[in-house]
């Protein structure tokens, strides 16, 4: 049976600030579990959820994760920042076989990227993804390696009709394929963790097959 989610609008003013945001998605009821395990070999399991809304053209999404370890080495926009403490946010927002892939680590770098498949994806430029706004409670300095307890969020306003050159003015209405995950390549204990099953033998979140589905009501 394929996931879905019904994503409600924010009643918010238009020159809504990013703490409007971050407020507003923490008195949602609905949150939504990024806790499937597809590969056994890889079986660490950070608690990670995510509350998700929009208002006109743009996707507001907030993760909470708690975990063993946590990792910000990269800063650079379209870096290698799945490495890191890493959430993720894939959607094909229409039916040209296209999938954005938005991946962005726990200090706010942000990696996008737009293609057909996980071969010959092409990265968006720096302007577009500055578009994209960021808040993590851990700020937005760099720092290697840290083992304890850590508990993070992070919320996302991403302007999806823009970025992704939808010629409308709001999301109201739309149904996407989409797919919530959350990853570190580099940490201690790898993980691969994702909202919507994968089923393929080894990880890859680039699997439109799988995604599930979000529809803007």
């Amino acid at each position: 049976m394929t996931k879905s989610i019904k994503i409600r609008s924010l009643n918010i003013a238009e020159n809504f600030s990013l703490d409007n945001i971050s407020g507003e998605l923490d008195l949602l009821d609905e949150v939504h579990q990024i806790n499937i395990a597809s590969w056994k070999e890889f079986s660490y399991e950070p608690q990670v959820e995510f509350k998700v809304a929009y208002q006109s053209g743009n996707l507001f999404i907030k993760y909470y994760v708690k975990e063993k370890y946590i990792r910000a080495v990269n800063t650079n926009i379209n870096g290698n920042v799945w490495e890191d403490s890493c959430v993720e946010f894939f959607v094909a927002p229409g039916d040209t076989g296209n999938y954005f892939n938005f991946e962005v680590n726990c200090i706010g770098t942000c990696l996008v990227q737009k293609g057909e498949k996980r071969e010959g994806r092409k990265f968006l430029a720096s302007d577009e993804i500055n578009r994209i706004k960021s808040f993590s409670s851990l700020g937005n300095s760099s720092f290697s390696e840290r083992k304890g307890s850590f508990v993070w969020n992070l919320t996302l306003v991403i302007p999806l009709v823009s970025i992704c050159g939808l010629q409308l003015e709001s999301l109201k209405g739309l149904k996407m394929k989409a797919n919530f995950y959350k990853c570190g390549d580099k940490l201690s204990e790898m993980h691969f963790l994702s909202w919507s099953p994968i089923g393929t033998p080894q990880p890859d979140f680039h699997q439109p097959d799988y995604f599930g589905e979000l529809e803007f009501i």
